[in-house]
């Protein structure tokens, strides 16, 4: 690209001079020659008024100087040359000044200009000065090889501003193109940078929100695919071992009542899911559907048994009165199930999940026996995990509590608590800057 502008802009710059200084160069030949037979004319005027109508009998002549490297002679009408210097008989411009006219135009080489002497309405003599034609194209080369060299010199400044401006130009699509060559190489994080020329900054950052969308999606995609790893590999053992179960007993009903419950549920994860999948990070509002003491119920329900089984126990404490207050259902049920899971699988000792009322919103506290290791901010990043997990459950957790509008924080490392704010207003009046931060 930047050979290109060279040459366009060299191409432009030349065919400007070319138009310029070929009808310079023109004129100025036409100037000199003009000039010179000016001077040569007014030369031959002065003499002429010097001439006495008395010198074709011997009445000397003085004329002024001659032109210099030139001639200047007085011819009588029988074209003979009476004084001064030149041909010693008339020419061609000589001949025709006799009939009364002045005449200029070369001759032998030379640019001459023939004045009549006139007397009483009579010819009585010609005055013819001349000066060489090769003095006068000397001066005319001289200014064209000046004219030359400034035309010379135009067209390196032109190169060098093309070259400048070139470099101006292709920069940054050289780096655009860089920046496309990393993301067709995997690396969506690159980004083009930003410069001076208006057209090309709007391609740039058209192409980095273009690559922002498309990270955006792909994130979404890869985090939809690990969430639902995630959160349906233990409900759908559980469901496995259900239906075994259930085939191992001769009626088989409570246990496909089960099933269909649990079943229930994985529809309800899987809604949540690809509601997160679908979100734009912005929190949305959600009607809410179930009674804190519904939820309550449901969850121990379905955690009791699962922390007996591991010789655990589980505690719901809560001054709430049934119906009194109602939230999103689906979505505050899948964060307290990842915060219950994540409790007994790494945690240790009795868990207790506790309900407080904070007038504008409910506080779910969800703490363990054990000891929580490292920074509690890591461990709300996905993939990174204290307890050797896979490090989605938390992340995931935070997400949906972002969603929903509230917040999930590790408020306790000793023990380890974690705690889930749920607004009980409107929730498009929270404030969408801070309630994704997790603390």
């Amino acid at each position: 690209m930047r050979q290109r502008v060279v040459r366009v802009a060299l191409t432009a710059a030349l065919v400007a001079v070319v138009l310029l200084a070929v009808p310079l160069a023109l004129a100025i030949r036409s100037s000199l020659y003009a000039a010179q037979r000016d001077t040569l004319e007014r030369t031959a005027l002065a003499a002429a008024v010097r001439v006495s109508p008395d010198y074709a009998t011997g009445d000397p002549v003085e004329l002024p100087k001659a032109p210099a490297g030139g001639h200047l002679g007085l011819y009588d009408p029988q074209r003979r040359l009476r004084a001064g210097s030149g041909p010693r008989t008339a020419d061609a411009p000589v001949r025709g000044a006799l009939v009364g006219e002045v005449v200029r135009a070369p001759s032998g080489g030379d640019l001459v200009a023939a004045v009549p002497v006139s007397h009483a309405e009579r010819v009585i003599g010609v005055v013819r000065a001349s000066s060489p034609a090769d003095a006068v194209r000397d001066r005319i080369l001289a200014v064209w090889a000046v004219l030359l060299g400034v035309t010379v010199v135009a067209l390196a400044v032109a190169v060098v501003v093309a070259r400048r401006q070139a470099r101006v130009l292709a920069a940054p699509l050289e780096d655009l193109s860089r920046h496309c060559r990393a993301v067709a190489d995997g690396d969506l994080n690159a980004r083009a940078a930003v410069g001076s020329i208006a057209e090309i900054d709007q391609v740039a950052r058209t192409h980095n929100a273009m690559l922002q969308s498309l990270s955006e999606l792909l994130r979404r995609e890869r985090d939809f695919t690990a969430n639902a790893s995630h959160q349906l590999r233990t409900p759908l053992t559980g469901l496995r071992l259900i239906l075994e179960t259930g085939l191992a007993q001769g009626d088989a009903r409570p246990a496909l009542r089960e099933a269909l419950d649990a079943t229930q549920r994985l529809d309800q994860t899987v809604d949540e899911l690809l509601r997160l999948a679908r979100a734009d990070g912005m929190p949305r509002p959600r009607l809410p559907d179930r009674s804190v003491a519904g939820l309550l119920r449901e969850i121990e329900e379905r955690w009791h048994g699962l922390f007996a089984h591991d010789g655990r126990r589980l505690e719901l404490v809560g001054g709430l009165e049934a119906g009194d207050v109602r939230v999103p259902g689906g979505p505050v049920g899948e964060i307290l199930g990842i915060l219950l899971d994540n409790a007994r699988v790494h945690g240790h000792g009795t868990v207790r999940l506790t309900v407080r009322d904070l007038e504008d919103a409910l506080a779910f506290d969800v703490a363990d026996e054990g000891r929580l290791a490292g920074h509690p901010a890591h461990l709300f990043e996905r993939g990174r995990s204290a307890g050797g997990g896979s490090g989605i459950g938390l992340a995931l957790a935070r997400d949906l509590a972002t969603r929903l509008g509230g917040r999930l924080s590790a408020t306790l490392t000793d023990p380890t608590t974690f705690t889930l704010l749920v607004p009980t207003g409107d929730l498009q009046d929270e404030d969408p800057g801070g309630s994704g931060t997790a603390r």
